[in-house]
């Protein structure tokens, strides 16, 4: 039996802008997808400086796109929370503890927790930092939708007592990342925002061959990289490459770099989305390792693990141009096979539906367990 349309508002760091963060791609393909499903969506966007200046999404055609100043200026979109089928709170929303716990004060359906930075989290709840999500709020909100899985689902319901965490991987729109006709420009590039616990990786990965290899071409394309590191010649750096050119970027690289944060390498199971992105658009991607990595693509086949510099000349140098072609068009396949953003608006909408049955078979146990009917009344 073909169910009901859902209305959706989704409280997130960013649609508007992909500056500086991996949520707004991630939202983007996600949500326009499900949009395709048939559904409503609202989502709500905090009124920050820094997005507001590097705004790339003002109008999207997928959904409703609202901006709220502060708490109180939430209270303006209290009917819409109060009525959707379904809330999602996202990870790092500014005063996030605030708005997960308005968000289910208004909304008596369902409301969840999407956390598209599940490692960073946990380690934060463990140093006691609540700055977007407090263990209290685990236990209230009905889902706990996960960038990683394995194990971490396990931790989150056992330890945290989310009633239900599941995993929900990020995907890639292919429509929005196909592969384009190819003109080699870098040998190796990378596209990430600057993180410290990412910069050594890139070094020994990225600088270092670069300096032992003067005849190649490499890229480094995001912001907020320090002015003091000492770029090699070859390297291109690209302060930002926005959304649209990322596959002119991917094409024009021979091979690109997938390097993952500490937290998420401890945690495993937590695919980049810039991995499935460059999948997408037919670049071979080298990588460094991490548990689970064989369970998104398999390692040889679809991807290359890397440790070294070592390796990376290796690869850069003596693989076959056959053997190139037929790692990308491996990861291709499989991406769009498995990671597609269809396929995770899929995954989404079943989440969904599970928490709402759920927890209208509560609303009705609770009811058989009434001893009156005045009691139901009150309800």
């Amino acid at each position: 039996m073909m169910r009901a349309p859902l209305r959706l508002v989704v409280l997130g760091l960013s649609l508007s802008s992909s500056w500086g963060n991996g949520h707004a791609t991630t939202y983007r393909a996600l949500l326009r997808a499900f949009a395709e499903r048939g559904h409503a969506i609202l989502f709500l966007e905090r009124e920050t400086p820094w997005y507001a200046e590097h705004r790339d999404l003002t109008e999207p055609d997928f959904c409703d796109l609202a901006f709220y100043r502060d708490l109180a200026d939430l209270e303006r979109f209290r009917e819409r929370i109060a009525s959707a089928d379904a809330v999602i709170v996202g990870s790092y929303v500014p005063e996030g503890v605030a708005v997960g716990r308005r968000v289910r004060a208004w909304n008596r359906r369902v409301c969840a927790f999407y956390d598209i930075d599940t490692p960073v989290t946990l380690a934060k709840l463990e140093a006691r930092d609540h700055a977007y999500l407090a263990p209290d709020l685990i236990e209230a909100y009905d889902l706990y939708l996960s960038f990683t899985g394995g194990p971490t689902l396990r931790r989150i319901e056992e330890r945290y007592g989310s009633p239900a965490a599941r995993r929900l991987y990020c995907s890639v729109d292919p429509d929005a990342y196909p592969a384009l006709p190819r003109t080699a420009r870098w040998d190796l590039s990378y596209l990430g925002t600057h993180s410290p616990d990412r910069q050594s990786t890139l070094t020994r990965l990225l600088l270092e061959p670069a300096r032992r290899a003067p005849h190649l071409r490499f890229a480094v394309a995001g912001p907020q990289y320090p002015r003091e590191i000492d770029w090699p010649r070859n390297v291109d750096r690209i302060e930002h490459v926005a959304p649209a050119d990322h596959p002119a970027f991917y094409a024009a690289s021979r091979y690109t770099l997938n390097i993952t944060r500490a937290d998420m390498i401890r945690a495993g199971y937590s695919p980049s989305v810039r991995l499935f992105e460059a999948a997408a658009c037919g670049t071979p991607i080298l990588t460094d390792r991490w548990e689970g990595l064989q369970t998104v693509l398999v390692p040889g086949r679809e991807i290359l693990p890397v440790d070294t510099a070592e390796d990376v000349l290796d690869l850069l140098e003596g693989q076959p141009e056959a053997a190139r072609l037929r790692l990308a068009a491996a990861a291709r396949a499989r991406v769009l096979a498995s990671h597609s953003a269809a396929q995770r608006a899929a995954e989404l909408e079943a989440h969904l539906r599970e928490a709402i049955d759920r927890r209208g078979n509560i609303s009705a146990r609770s009811m058989l367990g009434k001893t009156s009917a005045s009691e139901v009344l009150r309800e």
